[in-house]
């Protein structure tokens, strides 16, 4: 250090005013002299001071020379009279296009980040699902390895494509400009979205690498990656990746997929119908599916029919035999497969898998009665009350204790809306977030007793108010729980620090970003319906980790297991401790007997859960569990509009409670940790509850009644024949003569 100082010093030192001047009459800088040199002095502060003030004096001197140098420069080309207006406009419209060059550029980088990774290959998985039982459910990726060549493709189906999606294709750069500004009129006109403006680029590039969410991050990066593939890819290679890899329903990617798996041909053997067909179910596979609605399929290839005659690709004259003859398919049961949850299972299959052999057969959690429960309580939901109450969507997530997800509900109409609300949405939790800051209390010191104050209180300008604008005053912390007060989650929040509440949540499984407010202890973050649904998963495990997971096992082309979970993944760490969780789970339960959940009770089964309800009843939840099952319902809008005064414990308790109902119709009863002991004598059977539907139809069987029945079946065809009655039972001659006369009046 001493001598990179020493060196320092000297530099400076050549460098101050009076450095390197003659000391000999001769005027040389450095010519000898018989005068002994004087010692060198050490360098002072003020002299460094000096230098630096001295450097950026005249480091400023230069750049204001610099700056009036450029001036007079420019005043060369100054403009006057007529000419000055134009090159006015055009020097600010070359600086804002500079900056809104910069602007893009920022939007652009995030979606670039999905072009780092092999993009071609990434989508090339076929994956064949099975429910928990083995029963296939569906398909999710290419159906086949070999795309066909666009060159084999039929005339009809390309020119039906283009006609319906994007009739600019080979003219535009990526981004239809003109299909897109019809799009936004059409939309305003009619105050919904009637019309699309995507184009087929751009619909690759949401294919390639986006998600289905409705939202303008995604609108951005779709439309920076449609720019990235034209100056990637050809046209040709574009619409024959897009001919790939579009979803077509049931379980179909691809126009050759699709052709084989409705009309039992190569798509090279289609004719215009079938085309037109196909072409129409580019916006909305499942809805528009010909196995499951012909008519609507139809429909909408008339639709495709009419396009092609507006775009000029076909005259009236040549699809009229269309027209008249309509497509016919091939006899397939209606998909009933679990599309949410299958798009959700893919995407994890893909995380697992990312590399080696991609046709993987994956046996799924989810169980396909409980499914279809779950399915028939939010539409019945929906369809009865949700004009009443003016929502239009929903999710769910059932799912057992250690997080093995047995359904999945990511709104009302896959076919309308790909979108899943239950694992991408982000909405408030409201009130249900509340036990992360109750749990955190009790870790503090808290008990269900302590004694907690509701009274007004303010932080800031900020007073929240409860549900009712009541106060209750001195109270035990199980009522505060029950009757979901404000104040009291604020008080507690105070007392244990809103960073430890948030470290509690993200170890219980919330994984989005929580933002620490003063009305957090409210719910006022964004969370995921699937990440409640774990979190809550803990108080009913007793205090596990429990990540919902989709799959417990993947099977690769050759048969190999390439993941099993029980031996692959480790054992869930505990993140609660015991007592925590019972005193807790004590709290919890005693919502749904006398505070805001009782719609969610079940007779007969202990329940435990929690509601909440958001600012401007823009959210309503209820989250629940029992020993059996955990749950949690969200009931909203899209677009973040309110509800008509809907809470938690209305419309999301009523469905949860039908569907977990369901649930436990027939099976053994598992106690709620540290709460509910199972009795003496055994499990305890659930009791004998009608499932029905809001028209008093039965719902279908559950899975292990359907198993009983078929056991019972399999027993009456192998059982060996009756003796006669009269050896076996009557022995006297007046019983035998009484039976006979029994059987000769049964006779018909």
């Amino acid at each position: 250090m001493r001598k990179l100082w020493d060196r320092i010093s000297d530099w400076i030192h050549s460098r101050l005013p009076g450095a390197g001047r003659p000391n000999s009459a001769s005027g040389a800088p450095n010519a000898p002299s018989d005068t002994p040199a004087e010692p060198k002095r050490p360098l002072r502060l003020i002299e460094i001071d000096a230098y630096i003030d001295s450097t950026l004096y005249r480091i400023w001197t230069g750049l204001k020379d610099g700056a009036e140098a450029l001036s007079r420069f420019t005043r060369r080309f100054r403009m006057t009279g007529w000419r000055r207006a134009p090159f006015e406009l055009l020097g600010d419209g070359l600086t804002m296009a500079t900056g809104g060059a910069i602007v893009m550029l920022t939007l652009a980088l995030p979606a670039f980040d999905a072009t780092k990774q092999d993009w071609l290959a990434q989508s090339d998985y076929s994956v064949t699902f099975l429910d928990r039982y083995g029963a296939e459910i569906g398909k999710r990726g290419a159906r086949h390895s070999d795309a066909v060549p666009l060159e084999d493709m039929p005339d009809s189906l390309i020119k039906a494509t283009l006609a319906t999606e994007d009739r600019r294709f080979y003219t535009h750069f990526g981004i239809d400009i003109i299909g897109t500004a019809r799009a936004l009129v059409e939309n305003l006109r009619n105050d919904a979205v009637r019309q699309g403006g995507s184009s087929i680029t751009q619909q690759l590039a949401k294919n390639l690498f986006l998600t289905n969410e409705r939202s303008l991050d995604r609108k951005i990066k779709e439309a920076f990656l449609a720019l990235y593939l034209e100056s990637n890819l050809s046209k040709h290679d574009i619409l024959q990746l897009y001919l790939d890899r579009a979803y077509m329903g049931g379980g179909n990617s691809g126009a050759a997929a699709a052709a084989e798996f409705y009309f039992g041909k190569k798509v090279g053997d289609i004719n215009l119908a079938e085309s037109a067909m196909l072409a129409g179910l580019y916006k909305a596979p499942s809805r528009w599916a010909p196995h499951v609605n012909l008519p609507a399929a139809r429909a909408r290839a008339n639709d495709v029919l009419t396009n092609m005659v507006q775009a000029g690709f076909m005259t009236e004259g040549q699809v009229m035999g269309a027209r008249r003859k309509p497509a016919d398919v091939v006899r397939r049961a209606a998909d009933a497969s679990p599309d949410y949850f299958l798009d959700w299972a893919f995407e994890e299959t893909k995380k697992q898998v990312p590399n080696g052999d991609r046709s993987l057969i994956v046996r799924s959690t989810v169980d396909m009665n409980l499914q279809t429960a779950a399915d028939e309580a939010i539409e019945g939901a929906l369809r009865d009350s949700g004009e009443r109450y003016r929502v239009s969507q929903a999710a769910m997530v059932v799912a057992e204790p250690d997080g093995a997800v047995r359904a999945m509900v990511g709104g009302r109409d896959y076919g309308d809306s790909q979108f899943n609300r239950a694992t991408d949405a982000l909405r408030q939790p409201g009130s249900s977030f509340k036990p992360f800051v109750y749990t955190a209390a009790i870790q503090h010191g808290y008990t269900p007793k302590s004694i907690v104050v509701d009274a007004p209180i303010s932080i800031g300008n900020w007073s929240p108010k409860n549900y009712g604008g009541r106060f209750m005053g001195s109270i035990p912390l199980t009522t505060a729980l029950v009757h979901s007060l404000n104040t009291v989650a604020v008080r507690l929040a105070g007392a244990v620090g809103r960073p430890a509440i948030i470290e509690l949540a993200h170890k219980m499984g919330i994984t989005t970003n929580i933002i620490n407010s003063k009305s957090l202890p409210l719910g006022a973050t964004d969370v995921r319906v699937v990440d409640m649904t774990g979190a809550y998963a803990v108080f009913a495990n007793g205090g596990l980790k429990a990540t919902p997971y989709p799959f417990t096992q993947i099977v690769n082309s050759q048969g190999k297991v390439v993941f099993d979970r029980k031996r692959d993944v480790a054992p869930p760490e505990r993140v609660l401790d015991e007592k925590v969780v019972g005193m807790m789970n004590e709290m919890l339960g005693q919502v749904p007997e006398r505070g805001t959940g009782r719609g969610a009770k079940l007779e007969g089964i202990k329940t435990a859960g929690k509601t909440g309800t958001t600012n401007a009843y823009r959210d309503a939840w209820f989250m629940g569990f029992t020993g059996n099952y955990v749950g949690g319902v969200w009931f909203g809008n899209d677009d973040f509009t309110s509800s008509n005064k809907m809470t938690g414990g209305s419309l999301p308790a009523q469905t949860w409670k039908r569907v977990m109902t369901y649930a436990h119709n027939g099976i053994e009863l598992k106690p709620i940790p540290f709460i509910d002991e199972p009795a003496s004598d055994g499990p305890r059977p659930a009791p004998a509850i009608a499932s029905t539907d809001a028209n008093q139809r039965p719902l279908s069987l559950s899975a292990r009644t359907t198993e009983r029945l078929l056991a019972l079946e399999k027993l009456f065809q192998t059982a060996p024949p009756l003796k006669p009655l009269q050896a076996v039972y009557f022995e006297s001659e007046p019983n035998i003569r009484a039976a006979q006369l029994g059987a000769e009046t049964a006779q018909p």
